[in-house]
C-alpha cells in the first residue's frame, strides 16, 4: 500500500509542477487566471445558483485545459525539431486555435450566465 501512496504523491507533484510551469511561462495563462478570478468574484457577488456555478467552473476548466494542452503540444514540437517545418507550424497553430475557441466560448457563456443578473443588479 505504501508504494501505491508514494507513487500517487509523485503523480500529484508532477502535475503541480506542470501547472506551475504553465503559469510561470505562458502569459496567456495569467490572463485566463485574472479573468477567471473576476468571473468567480462576480458569481459570488451575484449569488449565482449551483447550476450556473457548475457551468462556469467547467468553462474555466475548459479554457485552462486548452491552454495546458497547447503548451504541451508546443513543447513536444520544439523537442522534435528546432528547424521551421510546415507540420510543426500547423501543430502549434491548431493548438493555439483550440485555446482561442475555448476562450471565445467562455466569453459567450460568461455573458449568458452573468449578463442577466448583472443587468438586474444595475437596474
Amino acid at each position: 500500500m505504501k508504494p501505491f501512496l508514494l507513487s500517487r504523491l509523485a503523480s500529484f507533484r508532477h502535475a503541480f509542477y506542470g501547472w506551475w510551469y504553465v503559469m510561470k511561462t505562458q502569459r496567456n495563462a495569467w490572463i485566463h487566471a485574472v479573468i477567471a478570478t473576476i468571473v468567480l468574484a462576480l458569481g459570488l457577488w451575484l449569488e449565482l445558483p449551483p447550476r450556473d456555478w457548475a457551468v462556469l467552473i467547467l468553462t474555466i476548466a475548459m479554457v485552462f485545459a486548452a491552454e495546458f494542452f497547447n503548451t504541451a503540444i508546443e513543447a513536444v514540437v520544439d523537442l522534435a525539431t528546432q528547424e521551421r517545418h510546415p507540420l510543426a507550424k500547423i501543430g502549434k497553430d491548431v493548438g493555439a486555435a483550440a485555446v482561442l475557441i475555448a476562450a471565445l466560448a467562455a466569453v459567450l457563456i460568461g455573458v449568458l450566465i452573468l449578463g442577466p443578473p448583472l443587468l438586474a443588479k444595475w437596474k
